[in-house]
């Protein structure tokens, strides 16, 4: 007897979960790999009638993924401290929740007609179409500006050595691996329970070894690649201190807040000038001041003190009512020597969609009174050092960002971030969201955040120091310059093309050849 769409739908969205399980807090990576499968039996490869027979069961497999990965999103609650009544707070937790999750949950419903739409009785062709698919569906999302819980993601940072694939097309060599294993699988234990039967005479075991063969094959691939030794020239070197300084969101823009901020940052900075560091790296928005009023800080004074670079989190004017979210290059003379702006903005906490019809129905959650925009796409941020390659909080989730800088030169990695008032799950992902980006592009990183977790990170992935969660740090470490390129860097998600190129073109020769359709 075939299972009813009730039962489907339990199936998908108890898969989906244990995607989701395999991201911080549980971390349990390697069900990755056999995650997806229920999903691909059940939308991939039956013939169906009805529209909710593959809609229901993928949109509920994503639900399943993305709202138990990102779980940690119900943290914004309580937001009482801006002033939103208590039942206000929940509500905007859980629509924020929800939201994102079903954004996903797009994605996924997509590939399921599309996977239908280029259906075919071939295995094999069938694995193809459907990573392909995948693969572009993922990039596309990852323009977008809600994007996080790629599935590559999900190897981060326990499997480094498949993260390496990332060094030859980002996270869609990543993504293809993962999708293309779970496709196999499942194409096999639908040749299993259908008899053996299947239209081109592929047996179980032969549709098994293949998947096999190829995880063992990608996983040998990225090792080679995470074998490689390091280059640590002493020409190159770099010593950077990082200053976690703990300033809760709740008294941040209050008078206790800001004294609170100077004495974290100033006295940090100040310890770590005597352990002889060449720059300082703060978190995300430390001095929540406009830059005049940065310079005029005690920060800056001690700066000038003791001619030590610092790299700062703060905010830019733009104009009339308009501000980025910035990270400032201070000389040793205090003066701002380049600077870097949050590309990547944060949909209702840091800015509103729709603004023009939502403006007045949702209250923005950023205190500071005026509105933030995105900085331009393609900065190039010059330092005395060379050129940094920067991210700021959320957009540690979008590789073509921190690609195109390292293509433009940028020689390390540098991280702001706040990540208050969210959980430690949610803090370990933001940091497996940077260690891929250090792989991909084959940088050191430094990562400063204001609750947790700030860390160094070589180029193999590699977390060389990690702070404490809502702890008060200061650390210095030595990393290195480098300009190399990789196969990502240099010529971006290129896979992506030849996935889709090659399916969609061996399907097309298929149909005429007078392939037959399911």
């Amino acid at each position: 007897m075939k299972p009813n769409i009730l039962t489907k739908s339990i199936i998908a969205l108890t898969s989906g979960i244990t995607m989701g399980l395999t991201v911080a807090p549980v971390g349990a990576w390697f069900l990755a790999w056999l995650a997806m499968i229920p999903l691909w039996l059940i939308v991939a490869i039956p013939k169906q009638k009805t529209k909710s027979a593959i809609f229901l069961p993928s949109l509920l497999w994503a639900l399943g993924y993305h709202g138990t990965a990102l779980y940690w999103i119900t943290g914004l609650h309580p937001l009482t401290w801006l002033g939103v009544p208590w039942l206000g707070s929940i509500a905007i937790a859980l629509f924020a929740w929800f939201f994102i999750s079903f954004w996903g949950g797009i994605l996924v419903m997509l590939w399921a007609k599309l996977i239908r739409l280029f259906s075919t009785r071939n295995s094999l062709l069938r694995v193809l179409i459907g990573t392909a698919i995948w693969c572009a569906l993922e990039r596309i999302w990852s323009a977008g500006p809600l994007w996080w819980s790629s599935v590559s993601y999900t190897q981060s940072p326990h499997n480094l050595v498949i993260l390496h694939l990332g060094q030859i097309s980002g996270p869609t060599a990543v993504n293809a691996a993962i999708v293309a294993v779970n496709g196999l699988l499942a194409e096999a234990l639908h040749t299993r329970f259908s008899e053996g039967r299947n239209p081109q005479g592929i047996s179980f075991q032969r549709l098994g070894t293949i998947a096999i063969a190829l995880f063992i094959s990608l996983h040998l691939i990225g090792f080679g690649l995470y074998s490689r030794p390091l280059s640590q020239l002493p020409e190159a070197t770099l010593k950077v201190g990082i200053i976690q300084g703990n300033i809760p969101n709740r008294i941040k823009f209050k008078p206790q807040g800001s004294r609170r901020i100077m004495k974290n940052y100033t006295g940090g900075y100040l310890k770590l000038v005597s352990q002889d560091v060449q720059a300082v790296l703060t978190p995300e928005g430390a001095l929540p001041f406009f830059e005049d009023e940065i310079i005029q800080s005690a920060l800056i004074a001690a700066v000038r003190e003791k001619g030590v670079l610092a790299w700062i989190g703060g905010y830019k004017r733009q104009g009339k009512g308009r501000y980025t979210n910035s990270l400032l290059t201070f000389t040793e003379v205090g003066e701002v020597y380049s600077r870097y702006d949050k590309e990547k903005l944060v949909p209702l906490g840091e800015y509103i969609p729709f603004e023009n019809i939502l403006g007045d129905i949702i209250n923005r959650l950023s205190p500071v009174p005026a509105r933030q925009i995105p900085g331009k796409s393609n900065q190039i941020v010059k330092t005395p050092f060379g050129n940094a390659t920067v991210g700021i909080c959320y957009g540690s989730a979008f590789a073509e960002q921190f690609r195109n800088q390292t293509a433009n030169g940028g020689e390390f990695i540098l991280t702001a971030s706040n990540n208050d008032p969210y959980s430690a799950a949610m803090q370990f992902q933001h940091h497996a969201q940077d260690i891929m980006r250090a792989i991909e592009n084959d940088r050191w990183a430094a990562r400063a955040t204001n609750t947790g977790y700030s860390a160094f990170v070589n180029p193999h992935g590699k977390t060389l120091w990690i702070s404490g969660h809502d702890t008060y740090e200061t650390h210095a470490e030595t990393i290195y310059r480098r300009q190399t390129q990789t196969l990502y860097v240099r010529w971006g998600d290129w896979l992506m093309w030849v996935l889709l190129m090659l399916g969609i073109g061996l399907w097309a020769w298929e149909r005429g050849r007078g392939g037959v359709r399911e």
